[in-house]
């Protein structure tokens, strides 16, 4: 009974497409999960909240989360999309990561925020191999190349290209990798 009720705390949501060998860490929230793909091997921890949306304020969207294999995301991590989020393949996002490819309406004149219409800000895209430190967040618009590293507590406002180190609020290069080298140096 025990291996049984074991297997039960970690069944998908219903709709959404989960790799072999996969775990999504109870207690989770998956909303939309139709639109969600986790690819193989890949652990969710426990708290996460995935909100792939398909309708607010009267509009309707069509968002697509895609996690790829291999990847390792911690406790607490929060996405929310209307459009596109990906995480490449061999990612590492530490614990209360976030990352939102939208925002909501902030018009004073038009009502409560949570009853304004959803902005579509720009897709996510994190290159393979990468990892996002502690309580960063990635915001709408971002591609990170392959292999980057995102410092903790960092705000990711722009992009970055392969092999870049970035940290600060925004989030600025700090160094890059020389593959010359085998090294990271200071642009």
């Amino acid at each position: 009974m025990l291996k049984f009720l074991s297997y039960l705390r970690h069944l998908p949501p219903s709709g959404l497409v989960l790799g072999a060998g996969s775990i999504l860490s109870r207690p989770n929230c998956v909303q939309g999960a139709r639109h969600v793909r986790i690819g193989a091997r890949t652990r969710i921890g426990a708290g996460a909240y995935i909100a792939a949306i398909t309708s607010h304020a009267g509009e309707s969207f069509d968002p697509c989360v895609r996690i790829g294999d291999d990847i390792y995301i911690g406790s607490h991590f929060h996405l929310a999309s209307v459009s596109k989020v990906e995480i490449g393949d061999g990612c590492v996002l530490s614990d209360y990561v976030y990352m939102a490819d939208v925002a909501h309406g902030l018009d004073p004149a038009a009502g409560p925020i949570m009853a304004q219409p959803l902005v579509r800000a720009g897709d996510i895209v994190i290159g393979r191999s990468s990892f996002v430190g502690y309580r960063a967040s990635i915001l709408p618009g971002v591609t990170l190349g392959q292999h980057c590293v995102v410092g903790a507590g960092s705000v990711v406002t722009k992009s970055f290209p392969d092999y870049s180190m970035v940290a600060s609020n925004p989030a600025r290069l700090i160094k890059r990798y020389d593959p010359a080298a085998r090294t990271w140096v200071k642009p």
